[in-house]
């Protein structure tokens, strides 16, 4: 979902942030050394922030929020250039998670991107965009485990994953990744409002075989469906449409295994990558 190429012939976020830093160096009448030695980072991290080539890290935003007193200025720069990479049609949808009430989500062969961990996110990333740059792999892992805080929130919504049994088979990231990630799924479903299924390869065909779903409810009752495949995706508000995704949520989920089944099975895979991990 995190896929968006910036425009460097426009004012992104990005060069917004680089532009407000030079600005705010020079009217403080600072060297980049000299705010390199006030922030505690590399002056030449500092220059590449400033010239758009890099985002900084969190913790330089709010390193510079605190030393110019922006009141968190470059924090929202920052987390807008990483939602950037967002391609258009993805964005409503994450958008949307932010205020839904009940977040229901099938996915065919992945971990679903709300329970991913930072290996597993690096691992997929690393392998789709293999001409990427290290450091806008790392603004898209870090836009994806941002997504992660709407379980923070006062009012959090309900979560309810069902995924194939593909997305446990398939070793992203190799032993100890899935090692990782399987510990992260059973802590994940420990808070009452986060579920998860796994529909398993016993069970034949399904109607969801190789794209992604999530249909996302709202305190108004209203729901709205996303279906992406690859590098594709479409944001789904026809009541009809909404109707037949939501029949073909309930038939994954009427073929998936119970909870306390799915999390023995996740068990007995989390076992597996171990003894592979230690051989």
């Amino acid at each position: 979902m995190e896929l968006n190429n910036e425009d460097d012939d426009r004012a992104t976020p990005r060069s917004v942030l680089g532009r407000r830093l030079r600005r705010l160096r020079e009217a403080a009448d600072l060297s980049q050394r000299a705010l390199a030695d006030k922030v505690g980072y590399p002056h030449t991290y500092l220059s590449r922030v400033e010239r758009g080539e890099q985002l900084p890290s969190e913790a330089l935003a709010e390193h510079l929020d605190t030393h110019f007193a922006t009141d968190g200025l470059f924090v929202e720069l920052l987390a807008m250039a990483q939602d950037a990479s967002i391609p258009d049609y993805g964005r409503a949808v994450v958008d949307s998670e932010r205020k839904a009430a009940r977040i229901q989500v099938f996915g065919s062969s992945l971990i679903p991107g709300l329970l991913q961990t930072e290996d597993y996110a690096h691992a997929l990333f690393r392998e789709s965009l293999p001409g990427e740059s290290e450091e806008r792999r790392n603004g898209r892992v870090a836009t994806r485990m941002r997504r992660k805080r709407v379980f923070e929130k006062e009012q959090a919504p309900y979560y309810w994953a069902i995924m194939d049994e593909a997305a446990l088979r398939r070793p992203i990231g190799g032993a100890a990744c899935m090692c990782g990630q399987l510990r992260h799924l059973l802590k994940a479903v420990e808070p009452s409002r986060v579920a998860v299924q796994v529909l398993p390869f016993a069970q034949g065909e399904h109607p969801m075989l190789g794209g992604s779903l999530s249909l996302l409810t709202f305190r108004n009752g209203s729901t709205t469906g996303y279906v992406e495949s690859f590098f594709s995706g479409e944001s789904v508000e026809a009541p009809a449409k909404v109707l037949e995704l939501t029949h073909m949520f309930d038939v994954a989920r009427s073929k998936a295994l119970p909870e306390g089944e799915t999390l023995d099975l996740i068990r007995e895979y989390l076992r597996k990558y171990e003894n592979e991990d230690d051989s």
